[in-house]
């Protein structure tokens, strides 16, 4: 009886052991029907260039390691000293032959060659591309072929399960999994233009992934895989996906027309830190805060001024400045919609028509004298700018800031010398006697916004007074 009781007992024990792992994996996702259900309708894509291609991305046989490369066959044999090659990764969205890529797989190809998990080849035509959002559309000539279904809406969640299929290194239909890391993430452009609001992942996502889906746990596409971040070259669990919101905005266009439009309002933001939240009556920072505003543009028509903080557009909320042009992009041109500000410290909403920007738009903004003494109340001794200063910044008045005062309240706020102080609240600053008759009016203990030029850039500084 004894050996049978020590047998129990360490059967017990062993059971007790396992048992949280146990429950552990039964909680794991799986992913074979998924990826069985839609691997046939993910794509390899091989490009073909004359000349050498900048893109980002793609994986070019070059750039394979040498064990790797006799695995792989190039269709018409190895590419000659004047052409290159690149591989990328993406997906057929209808039957007819419609796939999504990003614009960097493809950008400036001359040829591109789309392979299924079947085996088969089809030459592609480059439907139309979209820069700004990385996204090209394709088409190849075929009938029934197998398509992914895209998200109906945006509604990840952090910690969500997500899951890759794409040709890392050329390595095709390789599959990875992960995790949401973060939502709406602002990449910096060359152009620094934010119109994508990107998923973070930890999926491994490496060159030759860029264009492939990023699946949800119903099998359905919520993202396109589009840029990792790297000091390696391979993947540190860094991946970054275009929402499927974008991607449906893009691809309808793209389809309707061959060119994308989005919404535009003509203005320079920048965010509200705590400082400038209190100067402007707020309770906590939040919103897009206007710098300058284009003349004739959709915000100036509209009545908006440098200086409001856009805290909700067309309904929805503006937690920061990077919120705004990822909202403004999906407007369709011409579309009134509402915006609420906060001006003075109270709030007011305006009626806004939004103007519109074609992909290859480009647009700018065009953005003898007495010392004040001592510094005065705000530490800075200033003059006004001269007529040649103001030109060259297209602007009608302002001050020149000649010393900040060390310790002062302008110090501690970040201003410097050669700053051009246009606003002190929300007094126009048009010479020195005007700064000094604001500054003479601000209350002990207040918070106060300034509006500046700084290397030809305006921003919006807020400065704590003393009491």
């Amino acid at each position: 009886m004894k050996a049978i009781h020590r047998l129990l007992s360490a059967v017990f024990l062993v059971t007790a052991l396992l048992l949280p792992a146990l429950v552990a994996a039964s909680a794991l996702p799986e992913f074979r029907d998924i990826v069985r259900e839609n691997s046939p309708a993910v794509v390899k894509i091989v490009v073909q260039q004359s000349r050498a291609m900048g893109g980002h991305g793609q994986m070019s046989p070059e750039q394979m390691p040498e064990y790797l490369r006799r695995f792989f066959e190039f269709r018409g044999g190895p590419p000659s000293p004047q052409e290159q090659m690149a591989m990328g990764s993406g997906f057929i969205i209808s039957s007819d032959g419609y796939i999504v890529t990003n614009n960097h797989v493809v950008d400036g190809a001359d040829s591109v060659l789309v392979r299924l998990s079947d085996r088969r080849e089809f030459d592609a035509e480059v439907v139309g591309t979209d820069p700004r959002s990385d996204l090209a559309l394709l088409r190849v000539e075929g009938d029934g072929l197998p398509a992914l279904k895209l998200a109906s809406k945006d509604d990840l969640e952090v910690g969500e399960w997500v899951l890759a299929i794409g040709s890392p290194f050329g390595l095709d239909y390789s599959v990875t999994a992960g995790i949401v890391s973060a939502k709406g993430r602002s990449l910096p452009t060359e152009n620094n233009e934010n119109y994508v609001p990107f998923i973070q992942t930890d999926v491994a996502i490496n060159p030759g992934n860029s264009g492939g889906p990023l699946f949800n746990l119903d099998g359905e596409v919520v993202g396109v895989n589009s840029q990792i971040f790297t000091r390696s070259g391979g993947s540190i669990g860094l991946s970054f996906a275009i929402p499927v919101s974008v991607v449906r905005n893009v691809v309808d266009q793209l389809k309707s027309q061959g060119r994308v439009t989005r919404g535009w309002l003509g203005v320079t933001i920048q965010d509200v830190d705590k400082n400038l939240a209190e100067s402007f009556g707020l309770k906590r920072p939040r919103g897009a805060l206007l710098v300058q505003v284009a003349e004739d543009g959709p915000a100036d028509k509209a009545g908006l001024e440098a200086g409001d903080i856009i805290v909700t557009f067309d309904g929805h909320d503006i937690p920061s400045s990077a919120d705004l042009p990822h909202v403004v992009g999906l407007v369709t041109p011409d579309t009134v919609v509402p915006v609420e500000i906060v001006r003075d410290k109270k709030r007011k909403t305006l009626k806004v028509k939004v103007g519109g920007l074609d992909a290859d738009d480009s647009y700018s903004l065009a953005a003898g004298s007495t010392g004040t003494g001592q510094g005065g109340r705000l530490g800075l001794v200033v003059e006004t700018a001269p007529p040649d200063l103001l030109e060259r910044f297209g602007i009608n008045g302002g001050v020149v800031v000649r010393e900040v005062l060390p310790d002062s309240v302008a110090a501690e706020g970040g201003i410097v010398p050669g700053d051009i102080i246009t606003l002190v609240g929300s007094t126009p600053v048009k010479n020195a006697q005007a700064y000094e008759d604001a500054v003479a009016g601000l209350s002990g203990g207040s918070s106060v916004p300034l509006r500046l030029i700084r290397r030809g850039s305006p921003l919006f500084i807020g400065l704590k007074l003393k009491d």
